[in-house]
């Protein structure tokens, strides 16, 4: 994926700083940010190591894994985005394609791919990224993936009240029969951009045509939900207590359907 394949609608939303602050200036943003950085972290461990940070964009997780004394390398078909993150101390940013990375066989202890598998509209380009983020990784490293869940956009049109707004019904029965969003051919042109979303099953299969055995973790669970969510992260025992919820539920299988996020891990051979 480089710009002159990404779709225009897709280039145009992260060129206009779409992603900016979506990790920091919202609740649910926030509780994604948190967890991403909670379930990254116990992964990884905390020796130094390699990252390969694909489809980075302006370096939301390589700042803080630079910060946290990891080598990373950024990589991200958006030129302007590639512009941000190379100003971020310790990160070496570069224009790549997440299908065709370059960077050699086994060169990193991790690849992290954050956003890619959003916006790859086929398995066989989400199974191509994947299986590239396999090749760039040492024997022992780790693969990580993101994902957005299935029923994220109808849970969000229901936290919103969205079902009644011309156009939801269309955008939600296809995301749900078909997991493609395309809020732009349904004329909805301030909801995301265009992307794919993933039933929870589908993140180990996608791993495993890649060669990969993965475990699936829940991101938000069911916590982007309520509406007292910004106060619970902005008191300090009520966010110590959500955190630790969501880490022993991260693995049950019978919520991980409700989460608006999911990270799929493998340890490769």
């Amino acid at each position: 994926m480089n710009e002159s394949t990404l779709a225009p609608e897709v280039l145009e939303y992260y060129d206009r700083g779409g992603e900016v602050t979506r990790l920091t200036a919202s609740a649910t943003g926030r509780l994604e940010f948190l967890r991403t950085q909670d379930i990254l972290r116990r992964l990884i461990g905390p020796e130094p190591a390699s990252v390969l940070d694909v489809g980075g964009g302006t370096g939301i997780h390589s700042g803080w894994l630079a910060a946290d004394g990891h080598a990373v390398t950024l990589i991200d078909p958006v030129a302007s985005q590639v512009a941000i993150a190379a100003k971020l101390p310790g990160v070496d940013a570069r224009i790549g394609d997440a299908r065709d990375l370059p960077v050699a066989e086994a060169s990193f202890d991790v690849v992290l791919l954050m956003g890619p598998l959003y916006h790859l509209q086929t398995t066989a380009e989400r199974v191509a990224a994947l299986a590239e983020a396999r090749r760039a990784v040492r024997p022992g490293g780790l693969v990580a993936a993101a994902v957005i869940g299935r029923f994220a956009p109808w849970l969000d049109a229901l936290r919103w009240d969205l079902f009644q707004r011309e156009g939801a019904t269309g955008l939600l029965d296809h995301v749900a029969a078909t997991g493609e969003l395309r809020p732009r051919e349904n004329g909805l042109r301030d909801v995301f951009t265009t992307a794919y979303t993933h039933r929870p099953e589908q993140v180990a299969e996608e791993f495993a045509a890649a060669g990969m055995a993965a475990e699936v973790y829940a991101v938000e669970g069911a916590a982007w939900l309520p509406d007292t969510l910004a106060a619970l992260l902005d008191d300090d025992s009520s966010r110590v207590r959500l955190m630790s919820g969501l880490r022993d539920f991260e693995r049950e299988a019978s919520l991980l359907g409700a989460s608006s996020h999911l990270l799929g891990a493998a340890r490769v051979a």
